[in-house]
């Protein structure tokens, strides 16, 4: 019996002994173990229900998981201002950098020069550089969808488009919008009404107002970051199409859907290459096989038959053979853009998207 417990003993000692050596590896080789400092450069409010917020979501979900430090600089402005935030960030201990805006696209791409050490993560940005990375979305594929839900909703066929600025982005993303509304509606028109800011409530609010003023709107989407324009409409029994954020339970008068963000499945492997020390510079732009965007579930005000025809889409956008901008694509003043068998390519999706297609009546 002695040497029975003797072994057993000492099979529990060895098992004891190689835990404690896993431990140790662990310990060793877990990059997590450390809290790295990360700053997040915003343009709006973490609490924004919109674009800021969506960013705030993702990032408190990586952070829990990969054990980071997380700052959020709220409201910074698109200007050399976002230069010294960036700066009081690094100085601070922040080993990344993540801007969230086009608009601090200068003031990124200078600070990566500066300090080559610290990591440089731009939302919507077009530079890359050996610590800078610029990553988006293909979110024109969901605003195709959800255009497919306003065409098939509107009565008046009369729909209105709140966008801040007149670019490439913007104008992808109007386009898609108008082409999945026109798929299924050809009568349809989608009117533009330009608030010239992201966030300002009331700039967006006098756009949505002159549109609703205007024409017989009774679908309205938009791209801005404000949440004014769901506001107005759900007080005048106009059905919302939003961006960024599921907002059904805050508005359950007129939400419809929206294109929404997933930034937890971009941030979470990128910043984990960074704290494993393999981070590679580049420019990313991913469709929706990523799953860092989707379609917000759409509400009960959306028939089951819109549903279907949406669900029949979302599979061939996934498939990989078929993408928004293929030909044949006129423009809103009857020129062929895109012929058949032909498809736009991501060089002018990205930084020539200066026209709007048929349907489209820019205010």
């Amino acid at each position: 019996m002695k040497l029975v417990g003797f072994v057993f003993g000492s099979i529990l000692l060895v098992i004891a002994i190689g835990i404690m050596v896993v431990q140790v590896q662990m310990r060793e080789t877990d990059v997590t173990l450390q809290r790295a400092k990360v700053a997040v450069i915003m343009n709006g409010s973490r609490e924004d229900h919109s674009w800021s917020e969506s960013h705030y979501i993702a990032m408190e979900k990586v952070a829990k998981n990969l054990n980071l430090d997380v700052t959020y600089y709220e409201n910074t402005a698109e200007d050399s201002l976002a230069e010294n935030v960036m700066e009081q960030a690094i100085k601070g201990g922040a080993r990344i950098v993540i801007a969230n805006s086009f608009g601090f696209g200068s003031s990124v791409l200078r600070m990566a020069e500066r300090y080559p050490e610290v990591k440089f993560l731009h939302a919507t940005g077009l530079n890359q550089r050996q610590n800078l990375s610029s990553f988006f979305g293909r979110i024109y594929q969901m605003r195709y969808l959800s255009g497919i839900v306003a065409g098939l909703t509107t009565k008046t066929n009369e729909i209105g488009y709140v966008a801040a600025f007149d670019i490439s982005e913007v104008n992808r993303g109007i386009n898609a919008f108008t082409l999945g509304v026109r798929k299924v509606n050809p009568e349809a028109k989608v009117f533009v009404s330009w608030s010239h800011s992201w966030v300002d409530p009331t700039l967006n609010a006098d756009a949505t107002n002159d549109l609703i003023g205007k024409h017989h709107i009774d679908v309205l989407s938009l791209h801005a970051d404000a949440i004014s324009p769901y506001e107005i409409a759900e007080s005048k029994n106009v059905r919302m199409v939003g961006y960024n954020l599921d907002n059904a339970k805050r508005f359950p008068n007129s939400f419809l859907t929206a294109p929404v963000w997933r930034w937890e499945n971009y941030y979470e492997p990128h910043i984990l290459a960074v704290l494993q020390d393999k981070f590679t510079g580049e420019v990313s732009w991913q469709g929706v096989e990523s799953g860092i965007m989707d379609l917000a579930p759409m509400t009960s005000l959306v028939p089951d038959s819109v549903k279907q025809i949406v669900s029949a889409e979302m599979e061939r956008l996934k498939s990989g053979a078929f993408d928004v901008f293929y030909g044949p694509i006129e423009d809103n003043r009857g020129n062929l853009r895109i012929g058949d068998g032909e498809s736009m390519t991501d060089a002018d999706m990205l930084g020539h998207f200066d026209w709007y297609v048929k349907g489209v009546v820019n205010e």
